[in-house]
């Protein structure tokens, strides 16, 4: 595979993949799948649904070829849709395969984005589009996930999963689009496929000049200069790295392990802060029972970690769960 974990120094490849497709019966392709994850020592998560797969895996390079090559030869998935970067140390604790109603919950059910969807803006076309002052620009993806970086210019609908994509923009659609001449309207999301959905949901209300980056925001980091890019600060990941930059390097945020939310240097200065317990984004959502609780997990962990062994209970991030849906 061509890819940024080719380079000898990179000894992990990270593959966020996913296939919108119609799979008659998930089940049957779940422990076959884990299988060969396992064999080749790959972790991460990989949702199976009707309507396709979605995931993140970690590995050597020849595992995740291994993984990339069996999900090709499942039904109507060759042209898997794979997004490669690397790794210094295991981003994931442990391999799941799990059956879910969606492969990216948005909880519309007639929405299929085989059937239609907006047009495919290529990375190196992406700045003429959002530069156009006749396109709005969307983000779709969740707000703490907008705070860490974002493109310029671009509008931040604050849901906090991408279920309320849906209620947000049947509000706002006035709004946005007015009742003359609409404009063209522009999404992206970090590897493409939450505007697979959300173009096909606009398209699907009648909106039709809709677009979407082809790739997400981890191809366009990956492939468009840092000099002429309109990215602005860092792109948020489903993994121990926390975050990405231009050139898929490895980001400055680090993660709260109570909330799985980016932590930034300023929040580490917080007196809200405590590692494994809380930061300012999710004090006033715990208790002090919660807290107590994870103060007790966290020492667990660092107890095993002391011990050379994972606590059982290590807090990990899902790779694509719902916060990503």
């Amino acid at each position: 595979m061509d890819s940024p974990c080719a380079a000898a120094s990179a000894p992990l490849c990270v593959a966020a993949l996913y296939r919108f497709t119609a799979f008659a019966d998930c089940a049957s392709l779940r422990d076959p799948l884990e299988r060969v994850c396992r064999e080749h020592g790959v972790r991460g998560t990989l949702l199976l649904a009707p309507e396709g797969i979605n995931g993140t895996i970690a590995g050597s390079h020849e595992g995740i070829d291994m993984v990339i090559n069996h999900v090709r030869a499942l039904p109507d998935c060759a042209n898997l849709d794979v997004k490669l970067s690397s790794a210094s140390t295991m981003p994931f604790h442990r391999m799941k395969v799990r059956l879910k109603r969606e492969i990216v919950t948005m909880g519309q059910p007639d929405i299929d984005p085989r059937a239609s969807v907006g047009t495919y803006v290529e990375p190196h076309e992406w700045n003429d589009l959002i530069s156009d002052p006749d396109t709005i620009v969307i983000d779709t993806r969740n707000a703490y996930e907008v705070a860490v970086g974002t493109f310029e210019g671009s509008i931040d609908p604050q849901t906090a999963t991408f279920r309320d994509f849906p209620d947000w923009f049947r509000t706002e659609r006035e709004r946005l689009l007015g009742t003359g001449r609409q404009p063209k309207v522009a999404m992206f999301c970090t590897g493409g496929i939450r505007c697979e959905k959300s173009t096909a949901f606009l398209k699907q209300e009648g909106v039709e000049d809709v677009y979407h980056l082809k790739g997400g925001i981890l191809k366009y980091l990956e492939t468009v200069p840092e000099q002429t890019s309109l990215w602005r600060g860092e792109c948020f990941v489903f993994d121990q790295r926390v975050t990405i930059g231009h050139g898929l390097a490895q980001g400055t945020y680090e993660l709260c392990h109570a909330c799985r939310r980016p932590v930034s240097a300023e929040d580490l200065a917080s007196p809200l802060y405590e590692p494994g317990v809380s930061c300012p984004a999710c004090y006033a959502e715990r208790t002090d029972e919660q807290r107590a609780s994870y103060r007790e997990r966290h020492r667990q962990e660092a107890l095993a970690a002391a011990r050379g062994s994972a606590h059982v209970g290590a807090v990990h991030v899902e790779a694509a769960d719902d916060r990503s849906a």
